[in-house]
């Protein structure tokens, strides 16, 4: 009898909690059923068949669930999480955007390993259009928008709905790893410049030599506001002195003001109307001085002089 030892030695327990296997991956439009889901294709989520449950509840993974796509055809990988296990066999459903960054095609082989990825504690992202800032609040949408992704690869194009128009976002920077997990995280956000964004260019001020002499000639024949030229009407009906006040002069004799031609934009010239103060009339005599009660008195009642 001969025995042989082959089995003998344990599998080691890294690749005892190591998922790995490969897919036909379709987009989420080809998945049967009544149920519309629009809801994975504004995550960043896939869904994967039940036999995937099965194996990953046997293995000693961590969670939240977080998985390595690579696509082995044009070496290029991302990472997602599961939604839910609800496909047929051998098929996943992956969202749009994620298929066009993996550059496959409907029924095209997927890689999929499960991995642990580090919290993230700052990213940094590019639009891919101009239009992204129109948003008001843009971190806010993002940050709504990322409740349904569950990491991010540096170099990736997601894609957010919002306002039933999509935006399209390059992560540009990704810390403490080039791939992160963004589940229960505080991480800060910052964004880079549209992508063909250009600034818009400020006009030199030039301060032309012939403003100084134009021709004002114009002015004199427009017809400029006059107050309290109408006339006026009595509660008696009575036409006396109703006729217009000041009366009323020709055209010709109104003239326009003449604008400010050193107005400077940005600077506010307040004009003042200075009156002259009024002077007090000074006493006949310079040397004279107030004497109390020496004025002269008057009498309601006349005194009649007896003859």
């Amino acid at each position: 009898m001969f025995s042989f030892n082959m089995f003998d030695h344990p599998i080691p327990r890294v690749f005892q909690n190591r998922f790995s296997t490969q897919y036909r991956c379709f987009s989420v439009s080809m998945l049967a059923g009544p149920n519309d889901r629009s809801d994975v294709e504004k995550g960043g989520k896939i869904i994967m068949p039940p036999s995937a449950l099965d194996q990953l509840s046997r293995l000693n993974i961590t969670y939240p669930m977080l998985f390595k796509l690579t696509n082995k055809n044009s070496d290029r990988m991302t990472h997602c999480g599961v939604l839910e296990f609800v496909a047929d066999e051998g098929i996943c459903y992956l969202p749009h955007w994620m298929m066009q960054n993996l550059l496959l095609e409907e029924g095209g082989l997927v890689q999929v390993e499960s991995v642990n990825l580090q919290v993230a504690t700052y990213s940094k992202f590019q639009p891919q259009s101009p239009d992204f800032l129109d948003i008001t609040n843009p971190k806010a949408v993002l940050e709504n928008a990322l409740r349904n992704f569950a990491c991010l690869t540096t170099g990736d194009v997601i894609a957010i709905n919002y306002n039933e128009k999509i935006y399209e976002l390059r992560v540009m920077e990704t810390k403490p790893d080039r791939a992160v997990s963004i589940i229960e995280c505080d991480m800060n956000v910052d964004f880079d410049a549209p992508l063909g964004y250009k600034e818009p260019e400020r006009q030199a001020q030039h301060e032309e030599a012939a403003e100084g002499e134009a021709d004002h000639s114009s002015y004199a024949g427009e017809l400029g506001f006059r107050a309290f030229s109408g006339s006026g009407n009595r509660l008696d009906g009575k036409k006396k002195g109703v006729e217009p006040s000041p009366s009323p002069i020709k055209p010709g004799d109104i003239k326009r003001g003449i604008p400010n031609y050193e107005f400077k934009l940005g600077k506010i010239t307040f004009i003042r109307n200075s009156r002259p103060l009024v002077k007090k009339v000074e006493e006949d005599e310079a040397g004279g001085r107030f004497v109390a009660f020496s004025g002269e008195g008057q009498s309601l009642r006349k005194k009649g002089r007896k003859p």
